[in-house]
């Protein structure tokens, strides 16, 4: 109930985030930095050095569209820590969630944390940051895509490389 409730009140404010200036003052809005921040560039330079766990905390139907590479589909409403717990037993191993911008990917986080991951990163800007910043993200069949959920069109004014889905 309270993962529908954070789900709803995102939808709702998504329209204020037309008001926000930047990325930054639209995530000090939403989000606590109870799970530190980690960019797009260092998360590429570990995911190039396979050092890495990368959850995807957004929806299937964005994730359907298109991810980053080596992504684990994880989810946002119906997240469960049980089943990650059976994929990543290494609680020390560093992991990066990630949604469209990172304030769902926060909320994954701190579950996460509660289940006894240690090492968690939330990825600043999520996937709009990452294909903002030219880097690469890949479909469902594992090709290279331009194509990135943008959640909602209020929220896909964050997203400025790329082509914007709303499926």
């Amino acid at each position: 109930m309270k993962l529908r409730f954070v789900y709803i009140l995102l939808l709702l404010f998504g329209v204020q985030s037309y008001a926000q200036d930047s990325l930054l003052q639209l995530l000090n809005t939403y989000n606590t930095r109870s799970i530190p921040y980690i960019s797009v560039e260092e998360l590429r330079m570990l995911q190039l050095n396979d050092d890495v766990y990368i959850l995807d905390a957004r929806e299937f139907e964005e994730f359907k569209v298109s991810r980053l590479n080596g992504a684990l589909y994880v989810g946002f409403s119906d997240f469960s820590s049980e089943l990650i717990t059976e994929k990543i037993t290494d609680s020390d191993r560093t992991i990066v969630v990630y949604c469209s911008v990172g304030i769902r990917s926060e909320k994954i986080g701190e579950k996460l944390r509660k289940a006894g991951y240690k090492n968690i990163r939330n990825l600043y800007g999520g996937i709009f940051e990452w294909k903002n910043k030219g880097f690469p993200i890949v479909d469902s069949e594992g090709n290279e895509t331009e194509k990135v959920h943008s959640f909602s069109k209020a929220w896909s004014k964050w997203l400025t490389n790329g082509e914007k889905v709303y499926e």
